[in-house]
């Protein structure tokens, strides 16, 4: 079995199509990839990915229409934390450099199990990572990075604070998580439509994996859609405030008009009003805030992007789906971008986005 320097947490076709195929296509790795999950419903799933597996990228971009198949072929041994705990434990040990997750919305949530002192599926993943790096340390390996994708604000911090709660008072193994282990803060960027089966996925061409430099740090791969910033908040103000705001934007004016259960964002783009609106919008009530942050070029070409990943047409993206805890997102989305650009000195008018947030 082949030497894997990567192991990886989580099976969801995001990764398959964003990691994964970024590594595969840089001849990098091998990674390991575990099912944290246990799921056993999904264990084809888990068995096809060491096949390797089709990526098709379907959309548009710079103004042309992509329609291609990757194969990724960078995954080369799999396993269930359910099943295979002691074997996912060497690999922590013995070749892991970088250990990647996207454990899901939840994957970072506390549970019962947390506190038990031996391995318990029903565990976090942090409460899981933690006894690997446990292990780790008590084998006296090598320092390692760790690197989380999950969408949380400062995820490599948040991760290591998690850890750091579990990890008891040993002073060593403490002073080991804060120094021998290196925590990485990235943000990561491509919707991923659908699956195929047994594994892979149907993706945007747009595709970015932003990672917050600091020294030390390692790159799993060279890419084209991997960068290294000095700073993430700006990359997570485009995303949150132009194309989160955008979905939900559309939602709002969806549940205006009576919530058509078949419409797609795709639809609302080749609507000539609806696209024109939202182009005002991101025009008259956002820029504003983002020329007052300086960043009135990158928003420029922010927008231009996400309009074109808008309007792909290969993309069913239901906006029924995006209208799913409509309340908590206009809160994030439109309020926060409201208080955003107000810390930055802008007081331009808002009015359909103060509407919006019921004033």
């Amino acid at each position: 079995m082949a030497h894997t320097p990567i192991l990886q947490f989580g099976t969801s076709r995001f990764l398959q199509a964003h990691a994964d195929l970024f590594i595969s296509e840089a001849g990098a790795g091998p990674i390991t990839v575990v099912q944290s999950s246990g799921d056993p419903a999904r264990a084809h799933r888990l068995a096809a990915l060491a096949e390797g597996f089709p990526v098709r990228i379907e959309g548009i971009s710079e103004g042309e229409t992509v329609q291609r198949e990757v194969w990724v072929n960078s995954v080369a041994r799999t396993a269930s934390s359910a099943t295979d705990w002691d074997e996912i434990t060497r690999i922590a040990c013995e070749e892991a450099e970088i250990i990647l997750s996207n454990t899901g919305d939840k994957g970072f949530a506390p549970q019962p199990a947390d506190g038990s002192a031996a391995f318990d599926q029903a565990m976090s993943y942090p409460a899981k990572l933690m006894l690997l790096l446990k292990a780790r340390f008590d084998a006296g390996a090598a320092p390692i990075q760790v690197m989380p994708t999950e969408l949380i604000t400062d995820n490599g911090a948040v991760l290591r604070d998690r850890v750091l709660e579990l990890a008891g008072d040993d002073g060593a193994f403490r002073d080991y998580l804060e120094t021998g282990v290196l925590w990485v803060n990235s943000l990561v960027d491509r919707i991923v439509s659908a699956p195929l089966e047994p594994a892979g996925a149907v993706a945007e061409p747009y595709a970015l994996w932003a990672i917050e430099d600091q020294p030390g740090l390692r790159l799993p791969c060279t890419h084209p859609a991997v960068e290294v910033v000095g700073d993430l908040a700006p990359i997570a103000a485009l995303k949150l405030f132009v194309l989160n705001l955008g979905h939900t934007y559309l939602a709002d004016r969806w549940q205006v008009a009576g919530g058509d259960p078949e419409d797609t964002v795709a639809r609302a783009m080749a609507d000539p009003e609806r696209a024109a609106a939202l182009s005002a919008l991101y025009r008259d009530e956002v820029r504003p805030g983002f020329a007052a942050a300086g960043m009135a070029e990158a928003f420029d070409a922010y927008v231009a992007t996400t309009m074109e990943r808008f309007a792909n047409p290969f993309l069913a993206h239901r906006i029924a789906d995006i209208a799913q805890n409509h309340d908590e997102k206009v809160a994030r989305r439109i309020d926060g971008f409201r208080m955003w650009a107000a810390g930055h000195g802008d007081s331009a008018p808002r009015p359909i986005l103060d509407a919006i947030c019921g004033g």
